[in-house]
């Protein structure tokens, strides 16, 4: 019998790359976004399994909303897929209090409410997973705040898994490399992507050697998550990709 599965970010990039994976393996999948219309559109292409749910994570009242709805089709929640992020591009001291705000809320404040929903819906072998970046080990320049967000999630997600233990809920952390596919835009404008490449070309980073893996790619680390036994847990784990052949996937 398959899991229900909340992915957050459902609509597109990795969360809609989960989504459609999930599904197709037999999955009840649970796709939370902000705009209906995108999102409804990959429910759709799933079928039955999927349900499409709006949702501003980092709203607490859009959140506790959401929930409600997914209770009502199902009584049980299995895995959370923290996956929802803004990234940031830009140096601290010239971020506005809108973009300050926008980051933290959506990739912090945004995976504690759906975590907090999620813990009250799950039963015993419940699991969060909540996907964290590569940026924590490897230093990007214009992520300050991003990274901020990221380094805060992984410590509380080993917090949470003590706090979590005598519920048999498991908590994971999925460090991921770069990942795209060939739709994926970056999130940022001409001038701010401009900056961003050039502090990295400073900081003795070239992106445009930068392995890249394909979000198909990493399907496996996540079902293998997912499917994981009972009395198996791995706190963290890591993943990027490998250095690109001629013919590999390129995006940059």
């Amino acid at each position: 019998m398959g899991k229900v599965i909340v992915i957050t970010g459902a609509s597109s990039g990795l969360g809609r790359a989960l989504a459609r994976r999930f599904g197709a393996d037999g999955d009840s999948v649970v796709l939370l976004g902000r705009r209906i219309e995108p999102l409804q559109a990959v429910a759709d292409e799933i079928g039955d399994s999927a349900l499409a749910v709006t949702c501003d994570i980092g709203d607490p009242d859009s959140v506790r909303a959401a929930f409600a709805a997914i209770a009502e089709r199902h009584s049980q929640i299995d895995v959370l897929i923290n996956n929802a992020a803004t990234i940031d591009y830009a140096l601290l001291g010239d971020a506005s209090d809108a973009h300050i705000y926008q980051v933290v809320n959506t990739n912090m404040l945004g995976n504690l409410f759906c975590t907090r929903a999620a813990i009250n819906a799950m039963g015993y072998g419940g699991h969060i997973i909540n996907v964290s970046s590569e940026s924590m080990e490897e230093c990007y320049p214009h992520h300050t705040v991003y990274q901020a967000t990221k380094g805060g999630i992984e410590t509380v997600s080993k917090h949470l898994g003590i706090e979590l233990r005598p519920k048999g809920i498991r908590v994971t952390v999925a460090r991921a490399g770069p990942m795209m596919d060939e739709n994926q835009k970056m999130q940022a404008s001409p001038d701010v992507a401009a900056a961003f490449y050039q502090a990295c070309i400073e900081s003795g980073r070239d992106l445009a050697k930068q392995p890249v893996s394909h979000f198909q790619s990493v399907m496996w680390v996540f079902r293998s998550l997912v499917d994981m036994p009972a009395d198996m847990h791995v706190d963290t784990v890591r993943f990027v990709a490998r250095h690109p052949s001629e013919d590999a996937f390129q995006p940059y």
